[in-house]
């Protein structure tokens, strides 16, 4: 469902339901009774409930249209080898253990004068190129590749082979068997670096898993491509549709630029309003009660993440972006077991991408009418296809 109402609002179909019934039925183009949740509190309590399935494997999961507006996923999918995001307990415990020490808040608070050194590099060569220029190609691209390409020892002159592969493998419509052959690309080269790290280790996060005898090739491959793909997908969306959102709220981008200060609470309140990974979907393994309905075993759950963070009921006047707010609380970066294990990777991204693009840019404008930017209304996660900026002062 596209974002009608603006290109940073939820669909208004979605907000009406979520005001008259957070816990709505939904029927699937298949005849399917399944759910969807857009309330915060419902959302939140879903998500810490292990009873709600990640699994693909042990039912049908449906979904509500493929691209000729047919229903899709017939029959249950079977389990990748360390795609723990698709997991439960204990097989998710296991294999989300095996990265808790890469991702923790000490090692990533030691990573950020490095990344504010990759960020002002990226910028230096953007400044160097007469305007307009793409933000996403230039900058917002970039920066979260180098990041995670570094992080997990992935060469960063590969980047077309991931970046393209992972792009097509998040088009919302498209062929399943486009989606497999874009999959098997990025998985078939994952394969063979894992394989290669294992016999030849380095000083990266692929390297330590693969000294890791109980872990298999195939399971390394699951996970290099779970963190490779969110690694920079997110972010980059983040940093490129956060930026469009900031030059379309004047006010609050002269605010953050009047006090730098304010940056860590703005970063929260822009994952909060724009919620770029918005929907998810789980399986009901029981007969569960929530906000009140009772939720029958083997249906498909849709989670709205977006309509979750613009709920009234937890946050005052959501749909207005204020960079002022304290967002903390919000559910962009999930919750319960699957909440994400890089978020604190991502917010020192953007806190140093923000910080550095509005101090070296201050006359930064979008150089095409707004109504105009490309919005990724066909992927699965959202932002922009492209951002051409403008700026008219010299750079330091």
């Amino acid at each position: 469902m596209e974002r009608d109402a603006g290109p940073f609002d939820p669909p208004r179909a979605i907000t009406r339901l979520r005001e008259a019934r957070p816990v709505s039925p939904l029927l699937f183009p298949d005849g399917h009774e399944g759910w969807l949740v857009t309330g915060y509190d419902a959302v939140r309590r879903l998500m810490a409930d292990t009873r709600f399935s990640s699994r693909q494997d042990l039912g049908v999961l449906h979904m509500p249209y493929d691209a000729t507006d047919m229903p899709v996923m017939t029959e249950p999918s079977p389990q990748v080898p360390g795609l723990f995001v698709a997991m439960d307990p204990p097989d998710h415990t296991r294999l989300r253990r095996k990265l808790t020490g890469a991702f923790t808040v000490r090692r990533m608070k030691m990573l950020e004068e490095h990344l504010a050194e990759i960020v002002e590099r990226q910028l230096d060569e953007m400044a160097r190129l007469a305007p307009p220029v793409d933000l996403v190609k230039e900058f917002a691209l970039p920066v979260p590749s180098l990041v995670i390409c570094e992080l997990l020892g992935v060469p960063y002159e590969d980047r077309d082979t991931f970046q393209v592969n992972s792009a097509t493998f998040m088009v919302k419509d498209l062929p399943l068997e486009e989606k497999m052959a874009a999959y098997g690309a990025m998985t078939a080269y994952l394969a063979e670096l894992v394989t290669r790290k294992r016999a030849e280790p380095g000083e990266d996060i692929l390297s330590d898993l693969a000294r890791q005898d109980d872990l298999t090739i195939e399971e390394l491959t699951g996970i290099a491509f779970l963190l490779l793909l969110a690694g920079h997908e997110t972010t980059a969306n983040m940093l490129a549709l956060g930026t469009f959102a900031l030059l379309e709220h004047p006010e609050q981008l002269a605010a953050l630029r009047a006090t730098p200060d304010l940056l860590p609470d703005a970063v929260e309140e822009l994952l909060r309003y724009l919620s770029v990974a918005d929907i998810f979907y789980r399986y009901a393994t029981e007969d569960i009660e929530l906000g009140g309905e009772t939720i029958n075993k083997g249906s498909t759950v849709v989670i709205s993440l977006l309509a979750a963070n613009r709920d009234p009921r937890r946050f005052d006047h959501p749909d207005t972006l204020d960079v002022h707010r304290k967002a903390r609380g919000h559910l962009s970066f999930g919750h319960g077991i699957h909440q994400c294990l890089g978020q604190q990777l991502a917010r020192i991204e953007m806190r140093a991408g923000f910080d550095a693009l509005l101090r070296r840019f201050p006359t930064l404008r979008l150089a095409i009418p707004a109504n105009e930017v490309k919005l990724r209304t066909d992927m699965n996660i959202y932002g922009v296809h492209e951002l051409p900026v403008t700026w008219t002062e010299s750079t330091r």
